[in-house]
């Protein structure tokens, strides 16, 4: 391991965060939690425990809780773990206490509404100069939490080896590509396609249906991905195929939970106002589509969902939509 990458900072004190900081200690690293509100800071001194977003999980006292940004400055790397939509003015709050050579890992997986740019050119837009890594792949916040195994990508342009190698625990395995953006698409349109499948479950269409749904979702977000630069491989691994096969398998998923709830009648207001952490999938569905018409992208599924979203369609006609599209080539 290299001797320059021993302490991390994770800002954003969400279920993510704190997770990766949990993961971070087993690691044997230094390890501070940045919270964005002092009074969240406040909250985790007093009970050492995440109550909001992870309760029953306590935390140890080697794990620092703080709000002070300062803190960011003096450490080796920084994860980035804040919602996706969050992340450019959350840069621009940080900018001043982040040194131009410091690592930036983001953690957050989303296309983001207006630019309908990825993480990464959020990120190098707000903070110009510092070196980028994308963390993706299938991992759930609670899971990776109490210590159960999990595996990762870590995406560079630049290579991540050393970062990838110091921040790996036996139960925290991380796998490294050049392929930034294939890491990313992955983990941002699968949030998309958990809502589509969990309509499936809510409208009680059966588990063909759900497979049916998640193999040309899958075929959607390749398509985008390799029209945007990534590689086919990418999208097959970790942080696509993996990630897929994690959140549209499971009610754990927020994504796929709000679809179950949308299938089930339940209105998309009442759903989000009953919700402290934010369902990624949600903003992405709208952002996605719009950068896929700008590269000539066919993506019905994720066009039906983005609809349903919007209130214009009913999940009914969505799913007739989709059931009466012309037959075609598989591979097509």
């Amino acid at each position: 391991m290299s001797s320059s990458l021993r302490s991390f900072a994770v800002f954003s004190a969400g279920a993510w965060g704190t997770a990766l900081s949990l993961a971070l200690l087993r690691a044997g690293r230094d390890v501070v939690l940045c919270a964005r509100r002092p009074e969240q800071a406040d909250k985790f001194a007093k009970n050492r425990e995440n109550t909001d977003y992870l309760p029953g999980i306590a935390l140890p006292p080697d794990l620092t809780v703080t709000a002070d940004r300062a803190v960011l400055t003096a450490r080796d790397a920084l994860i980035l773990a804040a919602p996706a939509q969050h992340l450019r003015v959350i840069c621009a709050e940080l900018a001043a206490f982040i040194p131009d050579h410091q690592p930036l890992i983001v953690a957050a997986k989303g296309v983001e509404q207006g630019s309908h740019k990825l993480m990464s050119e959020v990120v190098a837009e707000t903070l110009p100069g510092r070196p980028v890594f994308i963390l993706s792949g299938p991992s759930f916040a609670h899971e990776v939490a109490t210590g159960l195994p999990a595996a990762l990508t870590l995406a560079s342009e630049s290579g991540g080896a050393a970062l990838a190698q110091a921040m790996t625990s036996p139960a925290f395995r991380l796998y490294t590509t050049d392929d930034i953006i294939g890491a990313q698409i992955g983990g941002a349109l699968k949030n998309v396609l958990a809502i589509a499948c969990g309509v499936v479950v809510g409208r009680h269409m059966g588990e063909n249906a759900r497979a049916a749904l998640m193999t040309r979702g899958l075929a959607e977000i390749m398509r985008l991905g390799i029209a945007l630069g990534a590689r086919a491989e990418t999208i097959m691994g970790l942080s696509g195929l993996g990630d897929v096969a994690l959140t549209c398998a499971s009610a754990q998923s927020r994504n796929m939970s709000l679809g179950i709830a949308l299938g089930q009648g339940r209105k998309l207001d009442d759903i989000l106002a009953a919700r402290k952490g934010v369902t990624e999938g949600v903003a992405t569905a709208a952002a996605a589509l719009s950068l896929a018409y700008r590269r000539g992208v066919d993506m019905p599924v994720i066009s039906a969902v983005a609809a349903i979203l919007r209130g214009d369609a009913t999940i009914d006609a969505a799913i007739a939509d989709l059931l009466n599209r012309p037959l075609r080539a598989e591979a097509a």
